[in-house]
């Protein structure tokens, strides 16, 4: 199984899953390999390090998509048949062009993007990072006519925030009881009591907000248009829930990211969202397994000189052989962890696919590490094999 053969047939791939396991790269090589099978696929990501431009050797990415150059990719080996396009979401220039998109003129659109309020919650608000990632999917999927998505999903305490997120702001511009509070003559300001003007007067001079004013003055400018996001929520939620789209777990092989994939494949499941399967990166193989005797999982102690330090000491001295075997020795105990941790997940998933890509010698920053990543995806069960053995040799 590879992930040609998990993402058949779909238009939307989610990669989602904890920070630091490698969703970029994972994302982009994915684009990448499906691309150069023929298709025209764009990968969309929100990574402030710029790490998928410098992956696709592109000095920066634009808020919409921009297409790869081929010749870029040509000095890895890599041909593509198809079409490359990447980009980096800007959340905040996604929320203005939402707005302009929904509002009833173009005067009401301006006033809302100048509201103080709107300003917050375009940039700062928890889930309005979240809400713009899932909104441009959607746009993209309605009318950019590719034959495949790739969504590097934001990074996250927890990866649940990109399925929830979204509604929860979602609920917070429909929320009557805010908008009751919020009204001078309301509820609000009885909660509040008496000593609330002097202390929002106060605050108004600190900060130059007035909180009550551009709070109402913003939901007055939404007006009906609240209908809109909550329309688009729904379309949005469709997408998520459609078989064309499929959700691909990215981990690494340690204790905490296998937990968390292992949790949501559990959410997965429960909210009946469709699910492809898991790769998972920095896989330390046991080469001593394949080593025969001398190394790990061999006959001989690789820490006496019957062992790897002894076969070696010849060859590079006592001092240096020894610390050879040492490190071996380390990685021997690293590969022990990562099949125990993979086990569990394998455990979860009762036979559902799991791809794994192995500790490489350094990180995917370029074309060339990406064309490496590329190779393990797509190659087959068979070859695979054959490239993990290459790590032995």
């Amino acid at each position: 199984m590879n992930v040609a053969e998990l993402l058949a047939d779909k238009r939307v791939c989610v990669c989602a899953g904890s920070g630091g396991v490698g969703k970029t790269t994972t994302a982009a090589a994915i684009a990448l390999g499906v691309a150069a099978a023929g298709a025209r696929v764009a990968v969309v990501t929100i990574d402030p390090a710029r790490r998928l431009a410098n992956a696709l050797g592109l000095e920066q990415l634009d808020n919409e998509p921009t297409r790869v150059d081929p010749e870029r990719l040509r000095g890895s080996g890599l041909e593509l048949a198809g079409e490359l396009w990447a980009m980096m979401l800007d959340p905040k220039r996604t929320f203005d062009e939402l707005i302009d998109r929904v509002a009833p003129s173009g005067e009401r659109a301006e006033e809302i993007k100048a509201n103080r309020v709107y300003r917050e919650l375009s940039t700062a608000v928890s889930g309005s990072q979240e809400f713009t990632a899932v909104s441009k999917l959607y746009e993209l999927a309605e009318t950019g006519g590719f034959d495949l998505l790739v969504l590097d999903t934001p990074p996250s305490r927890s990866a649940l925030e990109f399925l929830d997120a979204p509604g929860r702001l979602t609920s917070f511009l429909e929320g009557r009881a805010l908008k009751a509070f919020l009204r001078p003559t309301g509820i609000g300001m009885r909660v509040l009591g008496r000593g609330a003007g002097p202390l929002l007067g106060a605050l108004r001079r600190v900060t130059g907000i007035d909180v009550i004013a551009d709070a109402t003055t913003f939901f007055s400018l939404l007006g009906g248009m609240t209908s809109e996001f909550s329309a688009r929520a729904a379309r949005v939620e469709r997408l998520l829930h459609a078989p064309e789209t499929a959700f691909l777990l990215v981990t690494s092989a340690e204790s905490e990211p296998i937990d968390e994939a292992v949790w949501f494949r559990r959410t997965l499941r429960d909210r009946g969202l469709p699910f492809a399967g898991v790769v998972v990166n920095r896989f330390h193989h046991d080469l001593g397994a394949r080593g025969g005797a001398g190394a790990p999982g061999g006959d001989a102690d690789i820490g006496g000189d019957a062992g790897i330090g002894g076969a070696l000491a010849h060859a590079l001295g006592a001092e240096l052989a020894g610390r050879v075997a040492s490190n071996l020795s380390d990685y021997h105990v690293l590969a022990e962890r990562d099949a125990a941790n993979v086990a569990r997940l394998e455990a979860e998933l009762d036979g559902e696919p799991i791809l794994l890509v192995p500790q490489f010698d350094g990180d995917v920053h370029d074309v060339a590490g990406l064309a490496r990543l590329h190779r393990y995806l797509f190659s087959s069960d068979s070859e695979r094999t054959m490239l993990i053995d290459d790590l032995v040799a």
